[in-house]
């Protein structure tokens, strides 16, 4: 479960303040499989990592239950300097995995991450595809109560989307997750609720028909 209370997010602007959130109050409950849909600059992003808790609200508070994880997605929290390997090494160490445990996962995720000899290259000499490729590899490693996936639908070749498909079919079957995507297609068919961010308001919608909806005419809006 994830409450905001009363929570806000801002950025300073030579325009002034520019608002992500704006006072959001709403709870995503255990085992929601979360669409969030809003225009590009809309702070989709920045929503993902301050339910993930990577960044933190300028005012209100979030209540967490329950595990979850890093954002996974093409702007990755991974460290530049490290190597891939290094960096999966370092996730199994903050996940609290048994030493000897480690190797195995490690081999496991160069496997899965399909990037070659890149996996003892540092990250920062990777394209933006191959560090989606490793973070998804190193997520998909671990369970969590709730993954948080931002952007991450078409990394790699025909194949490794399909593989990627599997695993985390599987991950659904009892896991939440919340996720953003340009491919509607997709959230419609893999979600169960959504969550539409506009102008700095926030509104949650007990199922994704509903969700897409009000998105949807909100763009018309935002043209006419």
């Amino acid at each position: 479960m994830i409450r905001l209370e009363k929570v806000s997010k801002f950025y300073a602007t030579p325009h002034g303040r520019h608002y992500v959130l704006r006072d959001a109050s709403f709870t995503i409950p255990d085992g929601a499989q979360l669409g969030v849909l809003g225009p590009n600059g809309a702070g989709k992003s920045t929503l993902m990592r301050l339910l993930s808790g990577v960044d933190v609200p300028n005012h209100g508070r979030i209540h967490r239950t329950g595990t979850i994880s890093w954002p996974m997605g093409l702007a990755s929290s991974m460290q530049n300097s490290l190597t891939g390997k290094e960096n999966a090494r370092f996730a199994c160490q903050i996940q609290g995995v048994p030493h000897r445990e480690i190797p195995a996962i490690v081999d496991e995720i160069r496997e899965f991450s399909e990037i070659g000899k890149y996996f003892e290259m540092p990250v920062r000499t990777y394209s933006s595809g191959m560090r989606a490729r490793l973070n998804f590899g190193i997520a998909m490693s671990f369970e969590f109560d709730c993954y948080i996936i931002d952007e991450l639908t078409a990394v790699g070749d025909k194949n490794f989307r399909k593989k990627s498909a599997a695993v985390f079919k599987e991950k659904r079957k009892k896991s939440g997750f919340i996720k953003v995507s340009h491919n509607l297609e997709e959230l419609t068919d893999e979600c169960n609720m959504g969550l539409v961010l506009n102008k700095g308001t926030a509104t949650i919608y007990d199922n994704f028909p509903d969700a897409l909806e009000q998105y949807l005419k909100n763009l018309e809006e935002t043209e006419d």
